[in-house]
């Protein structure tokens, strides 16, 4: 037997239903580990599919073409390492969530997970069935196991695995990013290996999939939970781990280690290649939206601009009798800062043709909201004829803290098809922009600099639907609201704790009728990039007709 042992670890973007291109990658990734003299390539879990496929996983065809692609891939790994893939499993009627070793030509081996999450954004209880916790896998070096993602997060399978024989713990995920979670995750695997006293190795999956980002991150850790090797986060890589035999078990080689950054740069990665993976696997080449001269909408162009270049991106300017030069101005000098074409196009006329359209009805009442959502639907109209007209996908661009209150527009500001600060609440929209104006990474396609002008983000918030309209006429300080709104909806906490923590109440019930209220807005709305492990639609489900209300 060996006493090494060479591993290489694929962390790569799949596409959920692209089984040749998955296949394809994986190949690409095995044949690079073979000319460097691996003994094992390893990709995620639920590589051959994508993750996650949802409720396509429960087609026949689809789970028998993926298979299919899985014995397809042995027969062409056959003459080099071994590769370990994820993949759908049937056991008779049962499906299940597999990992598989392809050796020689043929499926060696295969991994049932055992656990399965059913929280969050993880439907896994409805869709596969529980595996039972199999040995390891036997190599010409060191024995493996491999706990499943979830498997890992629990001492059960591990444990068995290692009392079953196993020498080093490769664990294959498709974990999700959200603020804060690469600490979670290297929490639970010290604790699987300090349990255990073997090495460890975490290979995450990448890519943005809908709302979700699977942000890589992988690493290797050895017994007593030194890491040995890290892997980037937010990026493809191919790294070659090498394990060595010891009088005290096997070892990880140490190597090099990724620094990784602050949670602001992570989430604005995140948004950057949601995007961007969202329009290469939906198709679309190019977007629009509709740019304000307001912070949401500069930014939104700014990671548009980031995640396909200045020339895939285009913004109209839909100024009313409202818009303020400064406005014209702000909004000209952002698109001439990232290199975006601006149009624009005047509301002024459609909206002079809706008021004389429905004069006879309103005759007699006074201009209220009503009138106002009529110029925020206008431009959703507008916006949207453009996106149909040029094959362009329409970005919306209201954050979290106008989304849980309903101050974004259905209809209107709400129209299109992604939304990549959805999960943002305004206070660090604010904080985004200024880091974006402070950094530049090779991963941006737009220029460097301060694209998001400073007068934008110094300028009081201002929807510009009526004269001198301020968004804190209707609301508290964006500060007060967003801290009222994350004790509210990612905390759960109830208004007497909100009252306790220093807010006024009347304040707090307030904020809490319009988020109820406008639930039935958010179920209408585009996606948008999962930033927190409270954003609204998979994180978050609430009843859209409800008449509860927290009077603590």
């Amino acid at each position: 037997m060996s006493e090494n042992y060479r591993i290489t670890l694929a962390q790569l973007n799949p596409t959920v239903g692209d089984l040749d291109g998955n296949a394809a990658l994986a190949f690409d990734a095995w044949q690079q580990g073979k000319a460097a003299g691996a003994d094992l390539v390893a990709l995620p879990e639920m590589f051959i599919t994508g993750y996650q496929t949802q409720d396509m996983i429960r087609r026949a065809g689809f789970i028998l073409a993926a298979i299919d692609a899985i014995k397809a891939l042995a027969l062409r790994c056959a003459d080099g390492p071994a590769l370990a893939i994820g993949g759908p499993g049937m056991e008779g009627v049962r499906l299940h969530n597999s990992y598989y070793m392809l050796k020689g030509g043929e499926i060696a081996g295969r991994a049932d997970k055992h656990f399965l999450p059913n929280y969050n954004v993880f439907d896994e209880v409805r869709l596969f069935n529980r595996g039972q916790i199999q040995g390891p896998f036997a190599t010409t070096g060191p024995r493996i196991g491999t706990p499943i993602c979830e498997d890992a997060w629990y001492p059960d399978v591990a444990e068995a695995q290692v009392e079953s024989g196993a020498e080093v713990l490769l664990v294959p995920n498709g974990s999700p990013y959200f603020r804060g979670k690469f600490d979670v995750r290297l929490n639970n695997m010290v604790a699987r290996v300090i349990e255990n006293d073997v090495p460890l190795i975490y290979l995450n999956m990448l890519g943005g999939q809908d709302d979700q980002v699977f942000d890589g991150g992988s690493f290797v850790l050895n017994p007593g939970g030194a890491l040995a090797v890290q892997l980037p986060v937010f990026q493809d890589a191919i790294a070659h781990v090498d394990l060595e035999r010891t009088d005290n078990g096997w070892r990880a080689v140490a190597a090099d280690k990724a620094i990784l950054p602050d949670s602001l740069e992570q989430d604005y990665h995140a948004m950057v290649l949601s995007l961007r993976d969202y329009c290469r696997k939906t198709g679309f080449k190019k977007v629009l939206l509709g740019l304000s001269g307001g912070v949401d909408s500069a930014i939104v162009a700014t990671i548009a601009a980031d995640a396909l270049g200045p020339d895939n991106v285009r913004c109209v300017m839909l100024p009313s009798e409202y818009t303020s030069q400064s406005s014209l101005d702000d909004a000209a000098a952002c698109a001439a800062a990232l290199g975006c074409k601006l149009d624009t196009v005047s509301i002024k006329d459609p909206v002079r043709a809706v008021d004389g359209a429905l004069a006879h009805l309103f005759d007699g009442l006074d201009p209220d909201l009503t009138e106002e959502n009529i110029q925020s639907r206008l431009r959703g109209l507008l916006l949207m004829a453009q996106s149909n007209k040029f094959g362009e996908m329409l970005l919306t661009t209201g954050n979290k803290s106008e989304v849980a209150v309903g101050y974004a527009t259905i209809y209107g500001d709400m129209s299109g098809g992604y939304n990549p600060i959805k999960d943002l609440y305004k206070t660090r929209v604010f904080d985004i922009c200024r880091w974006r104006n402070a950094h530049h990474r090779p991963w941006m396609m737009a220029p460097a600099g301060a694209v998001v002008p400073v007068q934008i983000i110094e300028k009081p918030p201002s929807a510009e639907l009526r004269p001198d309209q301020r968004d804190e006429d209707s609301l508290p300080p964006y500060p007060v609201l967003d801290d009222i709104l994350f004790r509210l909806v990612d905390e759960e906490q109830s208004v007497a704790d909100c009252v306790a923590a220093g807010h006024d109440r009347e304040t707090v019930k307030k904020i809490e009728h319009l988020i109820y209220i406008s639930e039935y807005k958010r179920f209408q709305s585009a996606p948008g990039t999962r930033l927190s492990s409270r954003a609204f639609w998979l994180d978050r489900r609430y009843p859209i007709a409800n008449h509860w209300r927290d009077n603590g």
